[in-house]
């Protein structure tokens, strides 16, 4: 599994919002990465349960409008909205906490395809300035770069293959840079720059097993 960490990192856009609910106020995380792939082959990666786990994690459920899913050791939910091929929303229910996901696609010419996925969560303050956005965003910087791989060439990663990734000198590069995207993007949403650059330490540090905390 080799991967050019440095033009990954860059290639993916992050964002940090809020949004009203009817529960209140939500955090918002947004990811996006233009693939050179057409609109029905990005959709079908990201729907079809047999290519879902070659980038991903293994899947099981119905996955139809209405249906629950489950990804293997991670979360599960209930596909509430389904536009195919340009956009779904589930919610992601993990640990007993409830949020949710919306991925829309969009068509860039023939060959490319503009992907763009939310996470909406209520997410406590003390919770917040503990880890920021990385908390989560690191992770689905991990899955667009698995799509990029897939999508690119084809391949597949097992769990087994990513995990012997992630612990190498390349796989903690790549979960530094992108714990530090995720810092810039909440600095930019107008987070105290000393705080976010904190939370960001202990994103990375939980990420990259290293043990170091920001002060």
């Amino acid at each position: 599994m080799k991967i050019d960490v440095t033009h990954q990192i860059s290639a993916v856009r992050r964002k940090v919002g809020k949004r009203v609910l009817e529960a209140g106020e939500a955090r918002v995380i947004t990811i996006g990465q233009t693939y050179d792939a057409p609109l029905d082959d990005v959709w079908d990666a990201c729907t079809n349960a047999e290519r879902i786990p070659r980038w991903f994690l293994p899947v099981s459920g119905d996955l139809v409008l209405g249906g629950r899913y489950q990804l293997e050791g991670n979360a599960g939910g209930t596909i509430e909205r389904c536009d195919p091929p340009k956009s779904f929303a589930a919610t992601w229910e993990y640990g007993g906490d409830i949020s949710w996901i919306e991925l829309r696609l969009t068509a860039e010419g023939e060959e490319r395809t503009r992907f763009e996925l939310e996470h909406i969560a209520h997410v406590d303050d003390e919770r917040w300035a503990e880890f920021g956005p990385g908390a989560v965003g690191v992770g689905w910087d991990s899955m667009v770069m698995g799509l990029a791989l897939h999508l690119s060439t084809g391949a597949s990663v097992t769990p087994d293959e990513a995990m012997v990734w992630v612990a190498s000198e390349e796989g903690r590069r790549f979960m530094t840079e992108a714990s530090e995207a995720w810092c810039a993007a909440s600095i930019d949403s107008g987070e105290d720059e000393q705080s976010a650059r904190a939370a960001a330490a202990r994103t990375t540090a939980a990420y990259t097993a290293t043990g170091e905390e920001g002060q």
